[in-house]
């Protein structure tokens, strides 16, 4: 064999891997271009909620106003949840780039447990409403209500399900790249839940009970 063919052979690998490589960071880049799309026009759908509820927050047709219905506290502790889940999350995400799996499945499953509280506190506070007859029918308020807190309540149930699934996931496969780029737009996913989340605190519990 001569010098030529082993230097040919040598160098092969090293450009199929650069292929390799240049493949799966492009990829990367299209899922997670093509996730902030969706997360975009997300937001546009929790935008017109916002501004639904904006028009119809003080249409009560004779029935309870926030102040009556809301407990402040009880809200406080499910935004406590939820933004200790934005914490956990974020602790995940340095394993995930040291390609971690072990302290990764950690991570997830506390922030899991977290989202589960939120969710379990959020359809407590639904039925002591139902219970006190402050039902979506009522009047155009809680139908405003019930519609933009219960699309987010969904969606944070999707994450838990996109939760449970990366978690059989990783004990499956592993941190490969493409549960790698699953759990980045996990994150994304998560975490802007948690920002329209402070928007739905603010704008209808805290302006609701201090209006």
């Amino acid at each position: 064999m001569t010098d030529r063919s082993i230097d040919t052979a040598a160098s092969a690998p090293v450009w199929h891997l650069g292929e390799e490589e240049a493949h799966d960071h492009g990829a990367s880049g299209a899922t997670i271009l093509g996730f902030w799309i969706y997360l975009m026009s997300d937001a546009l759908i929790f935008a017109s909620l916002f501004a639904m509820f904006g028009v119809v927050s003080t249409s009560y047709a004779g029935g309870p106003t926030p102040r009556e219905i809301f407990e402040l506290p009880l809200v406080a502790l499910n935004t406590a949840f939820l933004l200790a889940s934005s914490i956990t999350f974020g602790a995940a995400i340095p394993h995930i780039e040291a390609g971690r799996p072990g302290p990764t499945r950690v991570w997830l499953a506390i922030t899991g447990l977290l989202g589960a509280a939120f969710v379990g506190t959020e359809l407590y506070e639904f039925s002591r409403l139902f219970a006190e007859g402050a039902t979506p029918q009522r009047s155009a308020f809680l139908s405003a209500f019930y519609t933009l807190v219960g699309t987010h309540g969904a969606h944070v149930t999707v994450g838990l399900v996109w939760i449970g699934v990366m978690f059989v996931q990783l004990g499956q496969r592993g941190l490969i790249a493409e549960n790698k780029r699953r759990l980045m737009c996990l994150s994304m996913f998560w975490h802007f839940l948690d920002i329209i989340w402070i928007g739905v605190f603010t704008f209808v519990y805290l302006f609701g009970v201090i209006r």
